[in-house]
């Protein structure tokens, strides 16, 4: 069977470019990489420079300005998980130091959850769960061929 490495990037169409790579820089401390403009699009790829997350900004050259909309097919929200539920309260501080649109801290059955908001409105979690599924950490060999 073909294997997989884990995700490449997640890519998020935004009506604004420019405020989407200041937002994921301000607050998440993604670090712009590569632009990729195109004639039907602007694309910045930013990369998170302690655990190496991918993610784009895509601003369709066509795009009306439609809001986000969740309860469409497509993107629900963007989960970015955290070491700790302490963690979770330093992240809350900085959404408040940066200004973000956000929730408090839910403690549910299935684990805690801080959300904010991105200039288009796109939820952000950042979530804790004790015993979290970890990414199986294997190398491939040559006898999976």
């Amino acid at each position: 069977m073909p294997g997989l490495m884990g995700y490449s990037h997640i890519s998020l169409s935004v009506t604004s470019r420019d405020a989407s790579v200041a937002f994921y820089r301000d607050v998440f401390d993604f670090e712009p990489y590569e632009v990729l403009d195109h004639e039907a699009w602007l694309e910045t790829i930013s990369v998170h420079p302690v655990t190496g997350m991918v993610l784009g900004f895509q601003q369709h050259r066509d795009n009306d300005g439609e809001p986000f909309e969740h309860r469409r097919t497509g993107l629900d929200h963007l989960a970015f998980r955290v070491a700790s539920r302490d963690e979770l309260v330093a992240w809350q501080a900085r959404l408040v130091e940066r200004g973000a649109v956000y929730t408090p801290i839910a403690d549910r059955e299935y684990g805690s959850v801080l959300c904010a908001r991105d200039p288009d409105g796109i939820q952000v979690e950042l979530f804790y769960r004790v015993n979290h599924p970890e990414p199986a950490l294997t190398t491939r060999g040559d006898d999976h061929g």
